[in-house]
């Protein structure tokens, strides 16, 4: 790949007093297709914004060609953004819209009309531009949209979502388009969007982010056969994110069973995720297999069947192009290359919350207030409380607690794995069966006669 272009250095970005990017450090070469993926909320579109100018970060460097650019203007960087809502003037054709930003910078007609025509054949609009812009359909408009941005030649192109207003088959069609395009002009293309196969299509590098942070960097193939962390794999495709047990190096439990894997430099019997792609288990007669289990459902989706198989306590996904029927019994099978083992988000699963005492026998933690009879600790002394995560309850805003704004969501098998984000104690940790939707707030009930009370130490109060 080519020589660094950009470069961000413990870039961060507070609105209201949230921090939506948090000290991200990235090289962008040269010539390279960058993607910015992840949820909405992220933090992957104030980074384009950053980079063109539209937003200064609070602290932290932009370099471009090695210069710093913190300061500089949109229209004095060699960057154009191309955004979702295609923004071309509708009293304008084709042509006019492609020449426009030439003819503000009053280049001679003859250099505009070449570039014009260049740019139209590069985006296979030959003989449309004299159409207006109302005569197009949506994915001609976007190569308008694209043209008018390339005919200025700058170094870098943002593209933020471009093909979210497009349907999924002309998206799929502009995906190829795109790619070929930026190898046509070897031009730096930095690309925002949620869709994973967008990512994986186009991508020479692609940036995961979540919560304001960058969680892992590399090529496609990369991120999706050795993901980083338990968010990374189950963001990218198609997952069983299982806990295990590293026993030594090479020796994982999971399941209930122990098995050979490829990782190590793990702590002894450090609790860890396991991760293991569907279509990397096979389905095979029970007697070959350690892990036995009963199919409970059966997909069909065009090149493979995906399954659903219930086994010791836990549901799988299994993608395969073996014929199957719910009610079979079968043994999954796997091999040592096939097991993924990260680091856990958190390495203890129990949340330990600080609370305080209020009044005699009454605590409160996270705003919330409750009775703990004969507890007998003086009125403002700081205590830790120890809530088990199974024992706290999803439940309606108004017969709830507390509510929270629910920040990832992981499934491992048995339960979904959800992170709440609080002011006081930063995260909470819930296990849940109930499936609900990241970004949303949520009500919480606790189960106050089962959380652990305790003095804090004067060294744990700090």
């Amino acid at each position: 790949m080519g020589k660094p272009i950009i470069e961000l250095k413990n870039l961060v970005v507070e609105f209201d007093g949230e921090r939506v990017l948090d000290n991200i450090n990235l090289t962008i070469n040269d010539k390279e297709f960058v993607t910015f993926l992840g949820p909405s909320g992220c933090g992957k579109t104030t980074t384009l914004r950053i980079i063109g100018g539209f937003l200064y970060p609070d602290a932290g460097e932009v370099y471009f060609d090695g210069v710093k650019i913190n300061d500089l203007p949109p229209h004095k960087r060699q960057v154009n953004t191309v955004f979702q809502k295609y923004a071309l003037f509708p009293h304008l054709n084709v042509y006019d819209n492609i020449a426009f930003g030439l003819k503000i910078k009053k280049l001679d007609p003859k250099e505009i009309d070449a570039r014009v025509k260049k740019m139209l054949k590069i985006v296979n609009l030959e003989g449309f531009g004299k159409r207006r812009i109302n005569q197009l359909s949506g994915g001609q408009q976007q190569r308008v949209a694209i043209a008018r941005a390339l005919v200025n030649y700058p170094k870098v192109l943002l593209l933020d979502e471009p093909l979210g207003a497009l349907d999924l088959k002309l998206r799929k069609e502009m995906q190829v388009e795109l790619k070929a395009i930026q190898q046509q002009l070897e031009t730096t293309f930095i690309y925002v969007t949620h869709d994973q196969e967008e990512a994986l299509t186009m991508s020479d590098t692609i940036v995961v982010m979540n919560e304001g942070e960058i969680q892992q960097i590399g090529t496609p193939q990369d991120i999706y056969n050795e993901p980083q962390n338990a968010f990374v794999a189950d963001f990218i495709g198609e997952s069983n994110i299982i806990n295990g047990i590293m026993h030594k190096d090479y020796e994982v439990e999971f399941a209930g069973e122990t098995f050979e894997c490829l990782d190590a430099g793990f702590d002894p019997m450090q609790r860890v995720d396991v991760v293991l792609r569907p279509e990397d288990i096979d389905l095979v007669p029970e007697e070959e297999s350690k892990l036995k289990g009963v199919i409970e459902s059966v997909v069909f989706k065009g090149v493979h069947y995906e399954m659903e198989v219930l086994c010791n306590g836990l549901y799988w996904i299994v993608q395969t192009t073996d014929v199957a029927h719910e009610g079979d019994r079968v043994g999954l099978k796997f091999g040592p290359d096939d097991i993924h083992i990260m680091h856990k988000l958190f390495d203890d699963v129990t949340n330990h919350l600080t609370g305080e005492v209020v009044e005699e026998d009454v605590i409160r933690f996270l705003g919330i207030t409750f009775e703990r009879p004969g507890l007998g600790l003086p009125v403002g002394s700081k205590v830790q409380l120890t809530v088990n995560p199974k024992e706290i309850e999803l439940v309606s805003d108004d017969h709830s607690d507390i509510v929270l704004y629910l920040e990832s969501l992981i499934y491992k098998g048995s339960y979904n794995e959800m992170l709440f984000y609080t002011e006081e104690d930063g995260y909470l940790l819930v296990h849940s069966e109930n499936e609900e939707q990241v970004g949303t707030d949520l009500g919480l009930k606790f189960d106050f006669n089962k959380i652990q009370i305790k003095p804090l130490s004067k060294e744990a109060r700090g």
